[in-house]
């Protein structure tokens, strides 16, 4: 059986050896003994009976449960989606705009389709029809609207005051619309995501995020931004606890007073480090926000750290600076290879104990996120 040991400063489940394959440490100076009944492991570096060196294994046995940490992989790569993109742009062209529509279904089609755990690859079931209809929804309800809103009172030659009242109104119809779109991209896109013949869903209610949003929004303003990370913390605690995998519901236990004095020592570093500390503030909120969340008996675990982070992202920034853009299908997939990286799902997966419960959703919320910039992609 293959063996391995877990670093306890970064979490990252590797093979035995002298450092941290992640972040550098000693694995010596950081033992690991599971505090679980039923489990009998001997410390990493101690001899069995044999004379034998040991260490943790990869996968344990605790009672009569195996206990593993289940990888994610992507498989995906820049040339063949920069193909895709390529015959997108000139269909799109030839159609006048509309076969964006299945472009963009096909593209995430493609991502989903090669991201593994457990040997299975997701699936994405959006068609390009649902999308544009959606499209259509949205310029409806939402863009004509707005439009109107913010250039009617000028073509009318109305005055100062109702001008004011027109842009206020803009400026509601947006704030409203905002948290609209971002649950209803969230709904429509785990609707059409699957594992292993298992739908996703989403069963979160608009009016209670239009409220969290509200109140968070507001308290950040009038607190200069300190609010931020309670308001950061409230807005995924509810995205994550209204998500479904079949009929097991995602759960997230964090707070965010817990990132609050990080936050306040990112704030006072920005200038010292011209700004490069933030990238280790956002590696310790994505290992806080996966660690703090789980479905069913498993629990996720990050290992990525702010050098990671900052490599990944400057890295980006040149491929794009440099190749005029044209670079940003490695882009894409340069960060979805390094988001399955440094994670990892722990706990027995009991599958046998999930059902199928699909949910309704349209694209409606999908488009008005396009519209908004609030868009929840695979590329993110």
């Amino acid at each position: 059986m293959d063996r391995g040991i877990r670093c306890q400063k970064c979490g990252l489940m590797q093979l035995n050896r002298p450092s941290c394959k992640s972040c550098g440490a000693k694995l010596s100076d950081y033992p690991f003994t599971p505090n679980i009944p039923g489990f009998h492991a001997e410390q990493p570096g101690a001899k069995d009976p044999s004379g034998n060196l040991s260490s943790f294994p990869m996968e344990a046995n605790f009672g009569t449960e195996r206990i593993a940490g289940h990888r994610f992989h992507f498989h995906g790569k820049g040339l063949p989606l920069f193909g895709i993109y390529g015959v997108n742009l000139f269909l799109s062209l030839v159609t006048l705009g509309i076969y964006y529509f299945w472009g963009k279904a096909k593209v995430r089609n493609y991502l989903m389709s090669h991201i593994e755990l457990e040997g299975d690859c997701f699936e994405y079931h959006g068609t390009g029809k649902e999308l544009l209809m959606g499209f259509l929804k949205a310029l409806i309800l939402f863009f004509i609207p707005l439009v109107a809103l913010n250039s009617g009172p000028e073509l009318l030659g109305t005055g100062p005051v109702i001008r004011s009242v027109a842009a206020g109104l803009a400026y509601g119809v947006i704030m409203v619309f905002i948290p609209i779109a971002m649950v209803g991209a969230r709904r429509y896109r785990l609707s059409r995501t699957s594992w292993r013949g298992i739908r996703f869903s989403f069963r979160g209610e608009a009016w209670g995020f239009l409220k969290i949003f509200a109140f968070g929004t507001f308290l950040s303003t009038i607190t200069l931004g300190l609010y931020f990370p309670f308001f950061d913390a409230r807005r995924y605690d509810f995205m994550i606890s209204h998500s479904f995998f079949g009929n097991r519901n995602f759960s997230f236990n964090g707070r965010g007073r817990d990132l609050f004095r990080p936050f306040l020592v990112a704030l006072l570093l920005t200038l010292p480090t011209l700004g490069f500390y933030w990238f280790w503030f956002g590696a310790k909120k994505q290992r806080y926000y996966w660690e703090h969340t789980t479905i069913g008996p498993n629990r996720f675990r990050s290992s990525i750290t702010g050098r990671a982070l900052m490599n990944l992202q400057v890295g980006n920034f040149l491929i794009a600076l440099f190749t005029l853009g044209l670079g940003w299908p490695w882009i894409i997939t340069r960060k979805i290879q390094f988001g399955c990286k440094y994670l990892t799902l722990e706990g027995p997966l009991t599958l046998a104990e999930v059902q199928q419960e699909a949910q309704k959703a349209v694209a409606t919320g999908e488009a008005m996120s396009g519209f908004l910039d609030t868009d929840f992609s695979l590329e993110v």
